[in-house]
């Protein structure tokens, strides 16, 4: 993905959410990115990259959050490292990894988590 187009840093664990509940659709998210894509530079204007980024953030804050009571009880799905973060091109890929039937279905928030306990489970 061209950075220069989707430079959307999603730090997951330094930044909170901005805005937007973190449900929409893997699909929708998808979708939306590969639009972008056919823009060209002219995707910097659009508004969906704002979107992008708010669903990405609030995704990575639910996942904070959901890690932290986790952690209270002593049983974490993850086990990041401090300061860990995901981009865009990490997350675009992880997302891609889904099956196209089940993208419709998984939300973003899911598709974060899965994301952390996939590269960083606990030993």
């Amino acid at each position: 993905m061209n950075r220069s187009i989707l430079g959307l840093a999603l730090l997951v664990t330094a930044t909170p959410a901005l805005a937007g509940p973190g449900d929409m659709s893997v699909a929708t998210f998808l979708s939306k990115v590969d639009g972008l894509k056919t823009k060209g530079m002219m995707a910097m204007f659009s508004g969906d990259i704002k979107v992008l980024k708010a669903e990405g953030m609030a995704a990575g804050q639910a996942y904070k959050q959901r890690l932290a009571a986790e952690r209270a009880q002593g049983r974490p799905s993850s086990c990041p490292p401090k300061g860990s973060t995901i981009n865009s091109n990490q997350l675009i890929a992880h997302l891609n990894t889904y099956a196209p039937a089940a993208r419709p279905a998984t939300s973003m928030k899911t598709a974060f988590a899965d994301y952390f306990i996939k590269t960083w489970p606990c030993r």
